[in-house]
């Protein structure tokens, strides 16, 4: 227990400090992400409070920040809306199917995680991963663009004049101050993100600056403010909706496709900490935690939730990197709902505005730049699908076009390798020597290396440089032999490794006659006698 303290208490400071700072950028995020789902701004930010620290306690990675994010919130308007046609509008049935939705997406979740499916997103390749987030740093400054707008009689228009004039002030002196900071070498005690929040909203307070802050903010999207209590159980969801079949199938889609979202998001994020941090976490233990956190999310009356990677890089750039960090920054986000609301409504816009675009230069790839002309063009052009994808649709429908297209990439220009080196022994036995793998993209070429009709009478298949790994591979090697058979020609297979042997030999009798078991690997014995070489 000693160790465990003494580890921590050198970065507490900076911990806590840092979960200061994500904390005031939660309560913007968590309230527009509320209104893009259609529900109170008080479901946003419970879910982001106990998302938060449910994630920072048991997750796998300390130091990454979740809460509700607009990923998931793109998919909730739907839903919300749909469960609201269900019933009379007073009843508010899409606000009890959303609970609902987002306990069944937890349990994914965790099965996920019990199946250790997260260590599949190892196989996210890099471009796909530099697309993601390019994408998402363009996602989250357009977001922050809405900002710049003001609702006018139920309408947002663009601010003019001195509003516009004072708003872009105050975002460029808070991206100033964390940019200058760190350079100045004023104080290392304090993070920049926190100083310039805090000495824009007393600028902005005292000077009585005429611009939006986090209250008005609220106002505006139709809410009563930040001010609530402590998160409540939500227990008449279980008899608002009926448990039927019915339901099932209307929010299980739903569910389903947030939990997928969900877990890219957060395993993605976790992979981008792992490199910002040089460390790494546990991708399993992730979905575990985050699954159980939407459980307990929806059953208190919040929207559910995933990794922000905004938050999250706010987070490490400040100093935060054990879980003290998220654990105070959702502490603090409660407090801030229940004790200080009339403070944090008084925070200016612009001032966290500021903050996450200075979050969008530090999450953009721009070394993607410099290498585009030095990569492969396919993977160019999945860097700028997947990209375009995250901006125009989400998160999930961009790394999985993203995947699919590299992975298709691979099974083409794998499919073109493979070769067949051609001689013939002094007895007249013809080999056919096959490079490279055999799979289903790559057994047209295969057949077409064989000369049935004009081979001798005795074949040798070596794979001593191939390698038999799908179905279908093993179909197009049987065809091979039986067409050799059935000519009587007789063709024999060598140097299969014991993996592709018991393939084979599992899938048909008829390999046992024709694979030579009992023959050396010539690899193994290159050089016979060392003696005659020096």
């Amino acid at each position: 227990m000693t160790e465990f303290i003494t580890k921590r208490l050198p970065n507490a400071k900076n911990d806590i400090l840092s979960g200061i700072t994500v904390a005031l950028a939660l309560v913007p995020e968590a309230v527009a992400f509320a209104f893009v789902a259609g529900v109170d701004p008080l479901v946003g930010l419970y879910a982001a409070f106990m998302v938060g620290l449910i994630t920072a306690i048991f997750g796998g990675r300390p130091g990454m920040i979740s809460g509700a994010t607009g990923a998931l919130a793109v998919v909730m308007v739907s839903l919300v809306a749909r469960g609201n046609d269900m019933g009379d509008p007073s009843e508010n049935l899409g606000l009890y199917y959303l609970f609902a939705t987002v306990i069944l997406m937890g349990a994914i979740q965790i099965l996920a995680g019990v199946l250790k499916l997260g260590k599949f997103v190892r196989l996210i390749p890099h471009p796909v991963m530099m697309g993601f987030v390019n994408g998402l740093a363009i996602v989250i400054f357009l977001s922050q663009l809405g900002m710049f707008k003001k609702n006018i009689e139920g309408e947002k228009v663009w601010l003019q004049g001195t509003q516009l004039y004072l708003m872009t002030g105050l975002v460029a002196l808070t991206m100033l101050m964390m940019w200058g900071l760190p350079k100045l070498k004023l104080t290392k005690k304090l993070p920049e993100a926190l100083i310039a929040i805090v000495t824009v909203s007393l600028l902005a307070i005292f000077l009585k600056f005429d611009v939006a802050t986090v209250g008005s903010f609220i106002r505006d999207g139709g809410g009563e403010g930040l001010k609530g209590g402590l998160p409540i159980l939500h227990l008449e969801t279980f008899s608002k909706i009926p448990f039927t079949w019915e339901t099932i199938k209307f929010i299980f889609p739903y569910a389903f496709i947030l939990a997928a979202i969900g877990l890219i998001e957060s395993l993605m994020t976790l992979n981008l900490i792992d490199d910002l941090t040089e460390s790494r976490g546990n991708g399993n233990r992730e979905c575990v935690a985050q699954g159980g956190a939407n459980i307990i999310t929806g059953l208190f009356g919040g929207m559910g939730g995933c990794a922000m990677i905004g938050q999250s890089i706010i987070n490490i750039k400040s100093g935060g990197r054990t879980r003290l960090s998220g654990i105070v920054a959702a502490l603090m986000l409660l407090a801030f709902i229940v004790f200080a609301s009339s403070y944090i409504e008084q925070v200016p816009i612009a001032a966290l505005v500021g903050v996450m675009f200075m979050v969008v230069i530090g999450t953009f790839a721009w070394s993607s730049f410099r290498i585009l002309n030095k990569i492969p063009k396919t993977d160019v052009f999945v860097l700028i699908l997947v990209s375009s994808l995250t901006v125009i649709f989400d998160l999930a429908i961009a790394v999985f076009a993203g995947v699919i297209v590299s992975a298709l990439v691979f099974s083409w220009e794998n499919a073109v390798r493979i070769r067949a080196r051609k001689h013939v022994k002094k007895d007249g036995t013809k080999v056919y020597e096959i490079w490279g793998p055999l799979f289903f993209g790559s057994i047209s070429t295969f057949n077409d290396k064989f000369d049935i009709k004009n081979d001798p009478d005795q074949i040798e298949v070596d794979f001593i440089e191939s390698r038999v790994s799908d179905h279908s591979a093993i179909e197009a090697v049987l065809n091979i032999v039986e067409k050799y058979q059935k000519v009587g020609k007789r063709i024999s297979l060598k140097h299969l490794s014991e993996e592709c042997k018991q393939l084979l030999y599992k899938s048909n009798g008829k390999f046992h006659e024709v694979i030579i078991d009992a023959i050396d690997d010539p690899r193994y014995h290159v050089v016979e006698n060392p003696e005659k070489f020096n």
